[in-house]
């Protein structure tokens, strides 16, 4: 499929927004995270039966933190401890992300967690430039 030929591609501001739209008829497809339908489903912001999925590609980090470099290296590493060391136990956190089972903070690398979204841009002839 071609955008612009067999579709008309839009964005709505949100995963939230596109999954309304979807399960209100208002857009016929969206492409969305996986875990923010899941979540909405559960809290009953939409029925599973509004929706349905027609492909899903390989789960990545929807969310990722980082220190800029040129922190002092103490700091940094106090700033890793305080994420890993969150008590998430009756966390609004917690009652969110828990029934997807992602409940906690995970290590995860650029390289290997995000590869799917740069084979994505590049099939999209998508580049970044930073000045």
């Amino acid at each position: 499929m071609e955008a612009g030929e067999d579709f008309e591609a839009g964005f709505s501001g949100s995963h939230d927004t596109s999954v309304l739209g979807v399960a209100n008829g208002d857009y016929e497809a969206a492409s969305i995270a996986n875990s923010v339908m899941k979540r909405m489903i559960e809290r009953e912001v939409i029925s599973a039966d509004q929706v349905r999925t027609i492909y899903q590609s390989q789960t990545f980090p929807t969310t990722g933190y980082g220190t800029v470099y040129n922190l002092t290296p103490e700091l940094q590493d106090n700033i890793r401890e305080a994420f890993f060391s969150f008590p998430w136990e009756g966390s609004a956190l917690e009652e969110e992300f828990k029934k997807s089972g992602e409940a906690q903070f995970i290590e995860i690398s650029f390289k290997k967690d995000w590869a799917v979204i740069r084979q994505i841009d590049d099939a999209n002839e998508v580049s970044y430039t930073c000045s």
